[in-house]
Order: C-alpha cells, then structure tokens, then sequence
C-alpha cells in the first residue's frame, strides 16, 4: 500500500485528535417503505388502508381530525385543540372509542351527494350568484368547530317591527327628537352620489339625513384622496358597508348580527334594483353629462321597490342569504306535464316564460345554454310579492325591465297575469283586486319585443285553458293549499325547530314551515339572526370548517356545508351535537328522496 492510501499522518503516526464517529442508525428492513410513500404521492399506492381516515382517493366524508372548541371567558377566547380518536363513518352511531367523557357528541359525519347534482345536468339558473370562494374546502381537512355564546350580547337583539318600520315624521318640532327617532332604528340603507347628493334612504328625509350624509362623505373621500376605497367599519355595535358602484356609495348601517359580506350581498342588490330601472348605459351617461346630477327624478316611483327589499333583508330573507330561490314541491310528473304545456303554448317572441305559486317556482322554460340568474329573479319576485304594487292592480300588465344578470345595458318586457288560488278553484283576478302572497299565482313572461304584448297575451290565455284541461290547475292549487312541512312531518320525533337545505347544483333552497315559536315577526327574526351568524362563521374568508356549531343561551345550531350542499339547523336550548347531526344526516337523505320533488331541476328548453 502506498503512503497515500496509509490512514496515517505523515510521521506515521494515528492523527489521535480526530473523535470517532458516532455508529449509523440501522437499516430500514422493508424498503417498501420508500416505494408507498412515493406511490402515496401518486396517487396509486396499492397497500390496503389501515384506517378509513387514511383513504387517499376523493370523498366528502368529514372526519373530526381536531374538534377546536372556543370557549369565552369573559372577554378572553381560549381555544383547545383535541385530537380525534374518531375515524369516518356513514352512520351517526357512536364511535368505537369509549375513552372520551363526551363520547355522545364525539360522532362523525358523512356528507351525501345527490347523484343528480353530480350528473353535470344544465342548471335552470346561472352560476352567477351560486358560485362563492368559500362554499367548498377540502374534504381531507375538515373539522368540527364548537362556539359556546352564552353572554347576553351574543343572543339576537330584539327588534320592535312596529316601531322599525314606522316612519320618521318631518313634522316633528324638536329636531333632536327627529334625529333620536332615526338613531333608534336598527338597520338603515343610503344611496349617495359621488358628488355627495342624496338619492335614497330607507328611514327619514333630507332633513334629518343630510348631516350623516355629509360626515359619509367625508370620510368615503378622505381615504380616496389616499388612493384607498373604503369598504366598511364598526362603531361601537352599528356595521357600517359601503359598496362604491358608478358614480354611486350605497351605505348600510346595522345594528343586527350580519357580517359585512352579507350586508355587501343586500347593497348589491339594492344597486341592482336600480339599474333594473335605468339601465348602466343611462346611469353612466346621466352622470356623464352632469355629475351633480339628483337621480331621484328619474328613479321616481320606485322608492316603494327598494324600500320592500330593504325591509326583506330587515326581517331576514332567506333567498337572499343563501342566494338561491324556492320551488313549489310538486311530483316530477307533474312538473313534466307543466312544462310541456308551457312549450307546447310558446310563441316565437318569448324568451323566457315561468310560473310563481306562493313566491315559489313551479315551472320555468328556456332557450337552450340560457340560464336565468339567481339575482334577476329576486328583482322580479320583489316587484310583484313584496312590492305588491303590480299585484295590487290586478288583472295583467306589461313593464319594461333590465335584467342586469341577463344583459344590464337594455330592457326586456314583462307580461304578468295574477291568478287567485286562495279559494275553492283557481280564478283570474279582476282589475284593481289584490290578494296575500300566498295565495298568488303568476304567469310571467318576458320577450325582447317591445310590441310582443298581445302574442304574449295570447300564449297566456291558451296556457292557463290547457293548464285547467290537463289538471295541472288543481295540482297546483292543492300544493300552494298544502303549504310547506313542519320539521317533524320531515323527520318524525326531531329535535329540530327549523333549517335551511341549499342545494348549490341547482340553486335552489329548502325549508319547512315556521313552527308556532316562531309565528311572530320578532322571533322570525331572532332565528334569521342564528342563520346569520353560522352563515358568517363557514363562509369566512379564511375558514377551514366543514361543521360549525353554535350553542347560545336560547339554541343549538348547526351548519354543515360540503361541495354538493349547505345546511342549517336550528333546535331548541340544549340539544346535543351529537342529536343534531344525528337529524342533519335524516334530512340530507329526507332530501336525497324528495330532491326532484323539492327542487325545479333543468326546467323545460326550447
């Protein structure tokens, strides 16, 4: 060996000042080992699961991996982490593990997705107002979040409807009376100007206004001189939003448990409603012209329009929330047979053509890769349900409308025909008659033709005489008598006092009937109010949630959403989490059965 390769110094001598390296770890004896984990990472891995919780391929079943339960002391939030001993079941049985002190409210979930949602079947609506960042998080991430809200301020304020929608007279003397009298009220709504002029307010007049309108002013221009849009603030418990559209600030002031995303939701509406009447192009070119220019004249006469859906939001709407719309519950064959009739009676000019019950959806027809948007719905079901001002006069009439969902730079035409299904058989309404919501059916039909009155009076005319032949009239009629479910028709024995089912395939939601504890508007509101705050709580911007449940001194309440659907529940004080799923998992399959009952799926083409 030569006296390069000798492990020695150059003296010959062992370099004793070297420290000896420490042993290897040993040898893995199963290199399989490496090749799972990297077939794991592909996807293709062939070794059998040890555990349900450790499947790799796509599911919507949630197990509790962390139950993250935040508890409040005082005005300290202390949040725990536990971790699961649970793996993913179908069922809502209790788990195996009987360690746990709080085996009971310890089950897991399983999301069940309808097999016509996953069909790719063409929504009757457009994806517009379905589609939100957050409705769908990652099925392998999913947990169960636990709020315990048990101080006062966390129960739903009360609201004196009476006194809310009461308005604020100018004929007050004192002025600091006038102005305690609009304070007092729990939500307002304010459409600016850019230049500063007020265009509409829910509450009050000029007068009492006009110095709030200033001081928003001011601050909405402080921070575009900063080049930074306002977008909202809290002041002490009032929620201040405001949404900047073309030369317009729509403010909402709220004193009610609504996040700023839903408060954003209901300005866009508003906004929408406007533009309904004028058009963008119009709107544009009025300020164009003169920015100065007060919009209240050419907006004249639809005051009572937005005020009706400001007060909607108010006492809590549903379809709003959940940017969806309910249909009638009717048999899937006589659905078909409605809207066979309907196309069979189209004429050329129709564009599209629906019947509304009750302010639910029986039939809609289409041309083919048309949809109708969500939000342009609502402004129609708000001019003739909650408006009332079309209905009021009976008969039929014919309106030109933006549709700003379809097309928002021009006007479609309306033709609408009341029938009143409140007594013993359908009938037309006579001229200046009106009658409640419920009991209101409505022929619309919507044309591109401003002369197409009279075909569109014709095709009304054949459709209501083969609706009555057929017997599609009675069916309707016996379901509009028959009105919505109780909770326990749904499920026998529930716990449940009330929920709301999205269902984000088709854009439409689900409820039962108002049990007698919420009869009253106050107590409506109150529950709306818990919709709300779950609501909030899976849909912020940065949740990780699947479940979320929220306990008060009055409530239980769930939420539950998945990639195919959302669900809320309310039951009474103390029920269980585990109870409460135990009846979410009964009405999501409830629902499974009835969905093409429950829900107006593809609608009739042409």
């Amino acid at each position: 060996m030569s006296h390069r390769d000798d492990p020695r110094s150059e003296d010959g001598k062992k370099d004793q000042s070297t420290p000896a390296r420490p042993p290897l770890p040993p040898r893995p004896t199963n290199l399989s080992f490496f090749q799972d984990n990297n077939s794991n990472r592909q996807a293709t891995s062939s070794r059998p699961p040890t555990r349900a919780g450790l499947v790799s391929s796509a599911t919507t079943a949630l197990s509790t991996n962390d139950v993250n339960a935040y508890t409040r002391l005082g005005s300290v939030r202390k949040l725990r982490t536990v971790p699961s001993q649970l793996t993913s079941s179908p069922s809502m049985s209790k788990t195996a593990s009987r360690t746990a002190s709080d085996t009971a409210d310890d089950s897991s979930i399983r999301s069940y997705g309808l097999a016509s949602e996953q069909a790719q079947e063409e929504s009757i609506f457009g994806d517009g107002l379905a589609s939100r960042k957050n409705d769908a998080f990652g099925t392998d991430s999913g947990f169960i979040s636990t709020h315990d809200m048990l101080e006062e301020a966390d129960v739903p304020p009360e609201i004196d409807f009476e006194e809310e929608f009461e308005p604020v007279s100018d004929d007050i003397e004192q002025e600091e009376v006038a102005h305690e009298a609009w304070k007092a009220k729990k939500k307002h709504f304010l459409i600016l100007s850019a230049a500063g002029k007020p265009i509409y307010t829910r509450h009050g007049s000029d007068a009492i206004i006009s110095s709030y309108v200033g001081i928003i002013q001011t601050i909405i221009s402080s921070y575009d001189s900063w080049n930074n849009q306002l977008r909202g603030f809290q002041a002490k418990d009032a929620r201040f939003v405001i949404l900047s559209q073309t030369n317009l600030f729509l403010v909402a002031i709220s004193n009610l448990s609504e996040s700023e995303a839903q408060l954003r939701s209901q300005l866009d509406a508003l906004y929408t409603q406007i533009l309904s009447t004028l058009t963008l192009p119009t709107l544009t070119h009025i300020f164009s012209v003169r920015p100065s220019t007060d919009l209240r004249r050419p907006l004249q006469g639809t005051e009572v329009l937005l005020s009706a859906l400001a007060d909607s939001f108010t006492r809590g709407s549903p379809s709003t929330l959940l940017s969806a719309l309910e249909s009638l519950r009717l048999r899937k064959s006589h659905r078909t047979v409605i809207n066979n009739t309907m196309v069979k009676a189209r004429v050329d000019e129709l564009l599209y053509g629906l019947i509304v019950a009750g302010g639910r959806l029986v039939s809609v027809i289409r041309p083919k890769k048309h949809s109708l948007h969500p939000g342009d719905l609502h402004l129609i079901f708000n001019m003739l349900f909650e408006a009332e001002g079309i209905k009021a006069g009976g008969g039929e009439s014919f309106i030109p409308i933006c549709l700003p969902g379809f097309n928002k730079t021009g006007y479609l035409y309306m033709y609408v025909s009341f029938l009143d299904v409140g007594s013993e058989s359908i009938r037309e309404l006579g001229l200046d008659e009106n009658i409640a919501k419920e009991d209101a059916v409505a022929i619309i039909l919507l044309s591109a033709n401003k002369e197409s009155f009279e075909d569109l009076r014709s095709m009304k005319g054949y459709l209501v005489h083969e609706l009555r032949k057929n017997g599609s009239m009675k069916v309707i009629h016996k379901a509009v008598q028959s009105g919505r479910p109780l909770p326990t028709d749904i499920v026998p024995g529930t716990a449940l006092r009330h929920f709301l089912y999205k269902s984000k395939g088709n854009v439409q939601f689900f409820m039962p009937a108002f049990e007698s504890q919420f009869s009253d508007m106050q107590s409506k509101r109150q529950l709306f109010s818990i919709y709300h705050a779950l609501h909030a709580s899976v849909h912020a911007k940065y949740a990780a949630v699947k479940v979320q449940h929220i306990v008060n001194s009055t409530c239980s309440a769930l939420a539950w959403v998945t990639p195919m659907f959302e669900l809320y529940c309310i039951a009474s004080a103390g029920t269980s989490r585990n109870a409460l799923a135990q009846n979410a998992n009964k009405v999501v399959q409830y629902i499974q059965r009835e969905e093409e009952r429950i829900f107006l799926i593809g609608g009739a083409v042409f």
